[in-house]
């Protein structure tokens, strides 16, 4: 099935006009979806047709635009390559409640289903969270879609995984927004699959995190392994390069060049943990 990407544009203003328009075409470029109307796309999020660099060209990837957020669904491994969205300040204030019905997409080929995981001793782990889209009912809903969700050991879902995404909200409201991009190590030897769907079971998950109204710009990123982390975020915490080299993928390639190389080499957690 065609698909084509649409984006959502950032809500605040980055105060140079030049990174302004580097993160506005980021978000052009990794907000891609249906282009057949069976999508999630609205009339708020709608953009123009571009190509994306994201995914690693060795992994198959259906990219389908949710409100809020975005995905790189694997149809073969039957979990995402990666998801991706922006998260402000005002969003972090949304009241919605917690939708908390998981349910496979009908219109992605290759979605797992709910029952997939049941009692496979793996919890249904989202990779955009339900906290962060508390802004929109809808919003809510979606994230509960399986194409958003990976087996995730409980120590690791509900431990420093759980941890890092109350991190990203308090960042978000230090700094005014954040771009989020998260998914498993697919890079790594599959060994073991769940379900009748066979959905593949991770080692390892990735988590990348931009700050563009930071002076200066600001990222970081973090690999996880799929079960309890020692040593917590700081011993997870590592360059976006480092990222990239183990995931294939390729983050934020829409920034000047100067810009990525210099937030792609930081991994200075201390500076983000003392955010007011």
């Amino acid at each position: 099935m065609a698909r084509r990407k649409r984006y959502r544009k950032l809500k605040r203003k980055v105060s140079c006009f030049i990174l302004l328009i580097a993160v506005v075409a980021f978000i052009q470029c990794s907000m891609k979806g249906h282009d057949s109307g069976e999508g999630k796309n609205t009339p708020e999020n709608q953009g123009d047709e571009l190509t994306t660099v994201l995914s690693n060209p060795n992994q198959k990837c259906i990219e389908i635009d949710y409100k809020g957020f975005t995905v790189g669904f694997n149809p073969d491994m039957h979990i995402p390559n990666w998801v991706a969205w922006e998260l402000t300040k005002e969003e972090t204030y949304g009241t919605a409640p917690r939708y908390n019905i998981f349910s496979g997409d009908p219109d992605v080929k290759g979605s797992a289903e709910k029952w997939d995981y049941n009692y496979s001793g793996y919890d249904r782990g989202h990779m955009a969270p339900a906290g962060d889209m508390k802004w929109s009912e809808e919003v809510m809903m979606n994230t509960f879609y399986m194409t958003n969700i990976c087996p995730q050991a409980k120590s690791l879902n509900t431990g420093t995984w759980k941890r890092l995404e109350e991190k990203c909200r308090e960042w978000a409201r230090s700094t005014g927004s954040l771009i989020i991009i998260c998914g498993p190590v697919l890079t790594d030897e599959i060994t073991e699959y769940i379900g009748d769907n066979k959905v593949a079971v991770p080692e390892r998950f990735f988590k990348v995190i931009l700050s563009p109204e930071s002076k200066p710009m600001r990222g970081i990123g973090f690999i996880m392994p799929n079960g309890s982390v020692p040593g917590g975020l700081q011993k997870a915490a590592m360059t976006i390069d480092e990222v990239e080299a183990i995931t294939g993928h390729d983050f934020f390639s829409a920034l000047p060049d100067s810009i990525e190389s210099s937030v792609e080499a930081q991994k200075d957690y201390h500076y983000w943990s003392t955010l007011k």
